[in-house]
């Protein structure tokens, strides 16, 4: 359940609330308000919590853990968010004002921004933002700054925390119904081959990772994209933002998957461009391969386990499609991650 924000709206305001991932519990809730002046954002950052939120989304009070509870506000508030990419046209909204709560929360005023949201941009535009990602990721190349509530291992951390079923169920009947054996085979090779992966990226060249590139973290106005939720921000590979903004437009059937090829083609083109006076081109496009294998070796095997878990919990999820319909919807990325990760590590 969101917390309680009466303190925070005044009398004659308004609060409309937005969506946002309800399991993390690094996020306490997220507003539209209407105020005296106009619009504006609100976000609770919430502190460590013991009560309903999955384990593979808890939050922690160490500064180098993935899903640090206080690294949004601190981005915002150093200004940091402000400053990482914004040479590259890049930008994050602006924090109007940032709140310390009685019950230790942090309050965060964010700018209310005007555009079209991520999920209704062109391949074009996808593109655009891949290619200010790599001139923004140039710019940090091995000089990640070194504060010490930055993420540290980051994809790591993450990947491994995801929940997977020890025995998988690849012949589960919604499984042979939407994946050929090819692909089933290939997922299964990825699982078992995931620590290989993650250490192939520790070899890749460093730099200042977003880490949740994905269309619903971004906004698009006249002068180009706002990129928001600053959460788990930190040092990472090349290659794994531009990665994850490929892959994740179409996972949560947001995005229609007919674009798949273009937008590819697009952010990764787009991402070579802005590395290349820094990285040669062949080295930039295995680093995009190879972390889109390491960001997803537990997607499918996280997917099996929903089956199993369907009716006896809540499951997380901005998809909203029945079983059938996210497994299919899905086949063509999976059948592209897998084609990745042959590439990239074989």
């Amino acid at each position: 359940m969101p917390e309680p924000v009466d303190d925070l709206i005044r009398p004659g305001w308004s609060a409309e609330p937005l969506g946002h991932n309800p399991f993390n519990a690094a996020t306490g809730g997220i507003w539209r308000v209407r105020r005296d002046t106009g619009t504006a954002i609100l976000k609770i950052a919430t502190p460590v919590r013991r009560d309903a939120h999955p384990p593979h989304w808890a939050t922690s009070d160490d500064p180098a853990h993935w899903n640090y509870w206080r690294r949004e506000p601190l981005a915002y508030r150093t200004g940091l968010a402000t400053r990482a990419y914004a040479p590259a046209g890049i930008r994050a909204p602006e924090l109007i004002d940032s709140v310390d709560r009685p019950d230790g929360s942090v309050a965060l005023w964010l700018e209310d921004v005007d555009g079209h949201p991520g999920t209704r941009c062109s391949p074009e535009q996808l593109g655009d933002l891949g290619h200010r990602l790599g001139v923004a990721h140039a710019r940090w190349l091995g000089r990640a700054p070194e504060q010490e509530w930055l993420s540290r291992d980051w994809l790591r951390a993450y990947t491994i925390s995801r929940p997977a079923p020890q025995a998988l169920a690849w012949d589960h009947p919604v499984v042979t119904r939407t994946w050929p054996v090819e692909l089933r085979d290939g997922l299964r090779a990825l699982w078992e081959r995931r620590y290989d992966v993650l250490a192939a990226t520790d070899e890749l060249p460093r730099t200042l990772s977003h880490h949740d590139v994905w269309p619903m973290n971004v906004i698009v106005d006249r002068a180009g994209p706002v990129l928001f939720d600053w959460s788990f921000v930190g040092p990472g590979p090349i290659g794994e933002d531009a990665a994850n903004l490929i892959l994740d437009t179409f996972f949560d059937g947001l995005v229609g998957v007919d674009l798949l090829d273009q937008v590819a083609d697009a952010v990764l083109a787009g991402y070579q461009r802005g590395l290349a006076a820094a990285v040669d081109p062949a080295t930039v496009r295995r680093a995009v391969l190879l972390c889109a294998a390491a960001k997803y070796f537990w997607l499918a095997p996280g997917m099996i386990g929903k089956l199993a878990r369907r009716g006896t919990e809540r499951v997380e999820s901005y998809d909203t499609r029945d079983d059938l319909a996210i497994f299919a919807g899905r086949r063509q990325v999976l059948k592209l991650l897998v084609r990745w990760f042959r590439l990239a590590l074989d």
